[in-house]
């Protein structure tokens, strides 16, 4: 997979499209009036179902995995993970296991000089108001290869055959590492050639647009943060950051944390994971912490099928993405933690300063506290940049949203013994996007936000 160099690009297209609020395409009343069309004829209905009961899908009698019949789209399994050292070093958990790598994708176009993004307004069953704003593609292998039977994915042909198109980023990146065993996704934005046509619940935006869009609770999906995290606008100079040394010293960092600690971690059936069970047609943790899987029933409109039944994992509480930033010598830079998770297909990535869900920690050991949980929790409110609750993953989580904030720091903000946490220029960070298993999925939308701030503010990003 080849991504074509951005850098010839003029970024200034790209810091032109983040400063039109208003779309030459769709314009904000449009946009409105737009959406609330969209939420009103695409409506699912979503029911509970027992597990066991699901059509579709079966309880393995030997093993307890919930999988399709077909042997697609994904499976609940269970996982053994062995972490020395850490606070918590040993547990089973159920995981989804979705080896199978899908698309999103976001199309492109100039409209009177200025760049757009066709958005899809797009319903799942586990986001908490029905539609919200996807990228162009955003579909599984097993969904775009026809496995559900059901209709084709618009504009799919775009991002599978883009040689008569411009791409302008393409990688692999990952999804929740708690939740997901080596999970990826294929990020791509590809620029159209020719003439595109706008199908019933598509609208062309700006970046402008969609980063005001990021302000807004439970709008702008998970899929499109990722893609958009990707963008060559939040790049603006990748030749001369992968040169310099704080770049080097950068990825010398990651490989060191990655070689000094130590991961263990292996499929297990999921009937012998321990301290979970299955029971009244749901999996639940026997002290009813962390999440739950369930089964669900869906009567959807405005999607490829109509009617089906899956399981969802339903997490307990809402949770907190927080990156600190600050200015050092006049270029801004970002708190990242080298994160160990689970599922990840390599030892660690870089996440943002805080992720967690704050409630899990009251019945977990001091030590396991989050590093500067505590300073987020408690900052006055004159140092909150940014602060908006955004959904996760529809279309594998139920309910399940995270609160996205961006601090501003304190000057004498401490790293002593922590060498896990690093201050890093964002031109750097940016420049790690055009790579894969670099930057988790919760740093990339936080970064999203972050990059949408400094565009409607008509400040650069390096």
């Amino acid at each position: 997979m080849t991504t074509q160099t951005i850098e010839h690009l003029p970024t200034t297209r790209f810091a032109d499209s983040a400063r039109a609020v208003d779309g030459v395409a769709t314009d904000a009343a449009a946009f409105d009036a737009w959406l609330a069309d969209c939420r009103d004829r695409f409506r699912n209905t979503v029911s509970p179902r027992p597990l066991d009961a699901l059509q579709g899908w079966s309880v393995d009698p030997r093993t307890g995995d919930v999988g399709h019949v077909s042997g697609r789209f994904f499976t609940v399994r269970g996982l053994d993970v062995h972490l020395p050292g850490a606070a918590v070093d040993h547990w089973q958990q159920p995981i989804i296991s979705q080896p199978e790598a899908g698309i999103l994708g976001i199309l492109v176009k100039e409209f009177d000089g200025v760049l757009h993004c066709l958005m899809q307004a797009k319903v799942e069953p586990g986001n908490v108001n029905g539609v919200q704003l996807s990228p162009t593609v955003q579909a599984t292998r097993s969904n775009y290869s026809g496995v559900h039977r059901g209709k084709a994915v618009p504009y799919l042909e775009h991002f599978r055959d883009t040689a008569p198109h411009r791409v302008l980023a393409d990688v692999l990146q990952s999804e929740q590492g708690a939740w997901f065993h080596r999970k990826r996704n294929r990020n791509l934005i590809v620029e159209a050639t020719g003439p595109v046509e706008v199908l019933d619940g598509f609208c062309w935006l700006t970046l402008g647009q969609i980063h005001r869009l990021l302000g807004e609770d439970d709008l702008v999906n998970m899929d499109t943060r990722t893609v958009l995290s990707c963008f060559p606008a939040a790049v603006p100079d990748t030749r001369h950051a992968e040169a310099g040394p704080s770049y080097g010293e950068l990825l010398r960092w990651v490989t060191e944390e990655r070689t000094r600690r130590e991961r263990h971690v292996r499929e297990i059936p999921l009937n012998s994971v321990t301290g979970w069970q299955l029971s009244d047609g749901r999996i639940t943790h026997r002290d009813g912490l962390f999440f739950d899987v369930v089964g669900v029933s869906v009567e959807a409109a405005g999607r490829e099928v109509g009617h089906w039944d899956q399981p969802l994992l339903a997490p307990h509480g809402t949770g907190l993405v927080a990156l600190l930033v600050r200015e050092i010598d006049g270029v801004p830079h970002v708190l990242l933690h080298a994160r160990t998770e689970v599922g990840n297909l390599d030892v660690l990535e870089l996440g943002p300063t805080v992720q967690c869900t704050p409630q899990t920690y009251t019945h977990l050991p001091p030590e396991a506290r989050p590093r500067f949980l505590d300073t987020v929790l408690q900052a006055p409110p004159d140092r909150v940049l940014f602060s908006a609750v955004h959904s996760e993953e529809g279309g594998r989580f139920l309910h399940a949203r995270t609160r996205y904030v961006i601090l501003q720091a304190d000057p004498g903000l401490s790293l002593a013994d922590r060498p896990d946490y690093r201050w890093t220029a964002l031109h750097d960070t940016a420049a790690l996007l055009r790579h894969s298993n670099y930057l988790n999925i919760q740093a990339r939308s936080i970064l999203a936000c972050l990059h949408g701030l400094a565009g409607r503010d008509g400040r650069e990003t390096s």
